[in-house]
């Protein structure tokens, strides 16, 4: 069972991908001696491949209904 649903993570990976596209435009500004300065561009592309990574397992989860399937043969010549 997934910890998150599906439209769970499409919403969190939708905020990581705008906050990308926020750091993009301006990593960096100063207005009359005050400066803001926005989160490392390299965290959150860690935080966006994350929630890609779970929205994987929870599409997976909810198109095979949850069961990872392992088969295992040994071929023997007798």
């Amino acid at each position: 069972m997934a910890i998150y649903s599906v439209e769970f993570c499409k919403r969190k990976l939708n905020t990581w991908l705008a906050a990308e596209e926020a750091i993009a435009t301006g990593q960096r500004y100063q207005i009359e001696g005050r400066s803001l300065t926005r989160a490392d561009l390299y965290d959150v592309r860690k935080e966006i491949e994350f929630w890609e990574g779970k929205l994987a397992v929870a599409a997976a989860e909810e198109q095979y209904g949850g069961r990872n399937r392992v088969f295992r043969a040994v071929i023997r010549d007798v």
